[in-house]
């Protein structure tokens, strides 16, 4: 599995405190809030706090990035596309 798709699942389990979920349980695919997971605003919230942490990043409330939180899959098109525009910009 793709790195950065294992370390998204684990901080949704983890900052969430999704008990009894593992990484394999989420699928790449399904969607992440108002499906099988249950995640609302709140959830979304601290994930936005959790992922801006690890992965130095910084998440704007707009209508391109509440896309993003669709499913691990945009969400992780969403990050790298974020960290290849703060390492352009650090240059």
């Amino acid at each position: 599995m793709d790195s950065t798709k294992e370390r998204l699942k684990t901080i949704i389990i983890e900052s969430l405190h999704l008990e009894g979920i593992t990484p394999d349980m989420i699928g790449d695919d399904a969607q992440l809030f108002g499906g099988t997971l249950g995640l609302d605003s709140v959830d979304a919230l601290e994930l936005v706090v959790a992922l801006e942490k690890e992965f130095e990043v910084r998440i704007e409330g707009d209508e391109a990035t509440r896309e993003a939180f669709t499913s691990v899959n945009t969400l992780n098109n969403f990050v790298e596309n974020a960290r290849g525009s703060t390492t352009a910009e650090n240059r």
